[in-house]
């Protein structure tokens, strides 16, 4: 960590972000089509789903180590000093549906840490004691602000319309491209779902924020990269997805044999033109500003994926970067636009499916 010691981070004020011209009516226009969306997929399973990673593979039960003696730049908000929260951790696929693992997809690994003190963001839930990071397998959002994200999310909603089968043969052939494209130096960026991403091991794949957030006096993305030696040989594994739960029981059965840990990083901004905030599709760069390990994250041996884990992760469980300490608020346009977003999905899923809202206070309310 000394070799980060010199560096000059920007510190956070409220003005490192900037409203977007015409943001709260695009805002209301990506809530419209969340909204058609949700509607469409609900006629189709008479069951509500989350608009965005519906498909989960894994819910786990884990610990998140804070490490000891952190530099002053990175014991900020949780990880002010050292201390062991208990996690639960939920893997998913992307799409707002269930469909086949063999239709290409960003991976999401959703950590929701428990007995967080502290007043929270979300008015409604400022008495939580839970903090939740949504990592996803790519370090940026394509789609950078609100007003492209719109744009993406319009097409989105049309090609949701089309059969699945026709959008598992779309994906395949966007994934021959970029294989084709990536030998010969060439990259592709993936769509807002990522349906040209190759198929690899969900356990082995580096998860990003890819969006900023505050980190206390700074501003931070954060990764979980593959740390133990059980996951750190997945990375870039292939692997067949001719079986439309694949990720689901490659995760069940990891699980069944093996514990893993994956380590949590913080990338400091030290540059606001050339780390911006407002642009989420910008890749900060890590020799200007490496990840900097600041906890472990520990996921030990067991089932998965029960039937009653599946309830209470899918169902009554929701992830949101918005349930935050103050300290790692979420910055940026499409950050913002989660807010709306997730608490309309949110409430609507819970509704339908009669389900309660939960937001546990103890690890024990998992079930194993």
């Amino acid at each position: 960590m000394s070799e980060t010691t010199s560096l000059q981070y920007v510190p956070y004020s409220d003005d490192v972000e900037q409203i977007q011209p015409e943001e709260e009516t695009i805002v209301r226009q990506v809530v419209e089509s969340f909204d058609r969306l949700r509607n469409m997929t609900f006629e189709k399973h008479r069951h509500a789903m989350r608009d965005a990673h519906a498909k989960s593979h894994g819910a786990l039960k884990g610990e998140l180590h804070v490490y000891d003696n952190l530099p002053p730049h990175l014991a900020q908000g949780l990880f002010a000093q050292a201390r062991t929260y208990p996690i639960i951790v939920r893997f998913s696929s992307a799409p707002g549906d269930v469909q086949s693992d063999d239709l290409s997809s960003f991976r999401g690994m959703a950590i929701k840490a428990i007995g967080v003190e502290g007043k929270k963001v979300l008015e409604a839930e400022a008495d939580a004691v839970t903090q939740d990071f949504l990592l996803v397998n790519h370090p940026v959002i394509p789609t950078g602000d609100v007003s492209s994200y719109l744009k993406e999310q319009l097409k989105q909603e049309k090609k949701a319309a089309a059969p699945e089968e026709a959008q598992t043969l779309v994906s395949k052939a966007m994934r021959g491209v970029n294989e084709v494209a990536m030998k010969v130096g060439v990259e592709i960026k993936p769509d807002v779902v990522g349906s040209n991403k190759p198929q690899t091991h969900i356990l082995g794949e580096t998860f990003f924020s890819m969006a900023a957030h505050r980190y206390g006096d700074y501003i931070a993305k954060v990764n979980a990269t593959p740390y133990s030696a059980s996951v750190l040989p997945l990375a870039g594994q292939h692997i067949d997805t001719s079986d439309p739960s694949t990720l689901r029981n490659l995760v069940v059965e990891f699980f069944s044999q093996n514990s893993a840990e994956y380590e949590l990083g913080i990338q400091l901004c030290t540059d606001l033109e050339k780390m911006p905030v407002e642009d989420a599709s910008v890749e900060w760069d890590e020799n200007a500003s490496p990840y900097v390990p600041v906890a472990k994250i520990v996921i030990p041996q067991q089932e998965a994926y029960t039937p009653a884990r599946r309830v209470f992760a899918d169902e009554k469980l929701s992830f949101t970067p918005w349930h935050t300490l103050p300290a790692h608020r979420p910055l940026g346009s499409i950050q913002r636009v989660r807010v709306a977003a997730y608490e309309a999905s949110t409430k609507f899923r819970h509704e339908m499916n009669q389900q309660p809202r939960i937001e546990p206070h103890s690890i024990d309310e998992m079930p194993d």
